[in-house]
């Protein structure tokens, strides 16, 4: 198969869809791989690397759309792309589609065929092509969050960590799940007081076997979370629901609670936030304010480090990817029911029931119309 990697034009998105390793890896299979110029030289990847590798470089995004059978990036399309996706071409990336109307429907009006990272499961139920993101994002979170804490970014003037004599300051983080967890290993690492909510005891459990009593954990059923809002320095949303809009778990007037100078870090943004006062940002003016309270939203954390996100996303994607090429879509999918999750939209079609139950749309099962 022709194989198509537009550089991404997301404003500050500088990761890449695919390594050069992983396009050595796909020429080995004898397919073509087309990568726009200087696509990946914001991640640290030449031009040369990737000719190296044996892909050919492509002048313009226009050329990738029109010659490519798949297109592989990592953020979803932006109006521009989705106007020279071509009927039945593949696209396989980030879509996100449940908070993005205006996307969805042009995708169903290209009549192509859309794979989502963020829905493809596992044998487990998890979302091994999202975890790698959810990582980096979550380990970024308390990065941000602390850095936001600080007086020239309009924060309460705290040191996330403490110092000698004096206390860290405490974290509260919703949802503990990959971006969860992997928030926890930075704040704990700092030395602050962590909370994590979580509505399941069993997972909670887990979280506390991994980091003992570094952390308390708050089953949400069973805490005051307006209490616990108004004691937090930093609130990190990382709740998910696969494929749907993240719930509002924190309304505009709980914000009234929190502290003057407190951060929120709404990792769930890129799915609609999960606190109601939350707003899409980008890197280069990542913050607002609302109530005093410094509100980072960043809808594609882990385009701020490029290079480590591109290796660790090729490592998920790559392998469904080879398939996917070698076997055609359709063999690929009606063979693998954990990949079949991740076909969103598919000529014309709403084929995943959380995209369609958000915009009224008729929910057609997958395996159907394959």
């Amino acid at each position: 198969m022709r194989i198509g990697v537009p550089k991404e034009i997301k404003p500050q998105e500088n990761r890449i869809g695919l390594t050069p390793d992983s396009v050595k890896t796909l020429v080995s299979e004898g397919h073509e791989v087309l990568v726009e110029n200087n696509g990946g030289f914001e991640a640290g990847f030449e031009n040369d690397q990737y000719i190296k590798a044996g892909a050919k470089i492509v002048n313009s995004a226009t050329d990738i759309f029109n010659d490519a059978e798949i297109i592989v990036k990592v953020k979803e399309p932006q109006k521009v792309e989705v106007d020279m996706i071509r009927e039945n071409q593949i696209i396989y990336t980030y879509l996100h589609l449940a908070a993005a109307k205006e996307l969805t429907e042009g995708l169903i009006k290209s009549k192509s065929i859309n794979i989502a990272y963020e829905t493809v499961t596992d044998e487990n139920g998890r979302l091994p092509l999202l975890a790698p993101m959810s990582a980096v994002a979550g380990r970024m979170s308390i990065q941000a969050g602390a850095h936001c804490l600080e007086k020239n970014q309009k924060g309460r003037g705290l040191l996330l960590g403490g110092a000698p004599g004096v206390t860290g300051g405490k974290v509260v983080i919703l949802g503990g799940g990959v971006v969860g967890e992997n928030a926890a290993i930075i704040a704990t690492g700092m030395q602050a007081k962590v909370h994590i909510v979580d509505k399941s005891e069993a997972r909670l459990n887990q979280l506390v076997k991994m980091f003992g009593d570094k952390i308390i954990p708050e089953q949400s059923d069973k805490i005051d979370l307006n209490n616990l809002i108004s004691e937090a320095d930093l609130l990190v949303g990382g709740v998910l629901v696969p494929g749907a809009e993240a719930p509002k778990l924190v309304t505009k007037d709980m914000l009234k609670l929190m502290k003057r100078g407190s951060v929120i870090v709404d990792v769930a943004i890129d799915q609609g936030g999960c606190v109601e006062t939350s707003k899409p940002t980008t890197h280069g003016d990542p913050t607002y304010i609302v109530d005093d309270v410094v509100h980072y939203c960043v809808a594609n954390m882990p385009g701020g480090v490029p290079r480590t996100s591109t290796f660790a996303l090729n490592q998920a994607t790559l392998p469904y990817l080879v398939k996917l090429a070698n076997n055609g879509f359709q063999k690929t999918l009606r063979e693998d029911k954990n990949f079949l999750a991740g076909l969103n939209v598919h000529k014309g079609h709403v084929t995943y029931k959380a995209v369609a139950d958000a915009f009224g749309h008729e929910f057609v099962e997958p395996l159907s119309i394959l």
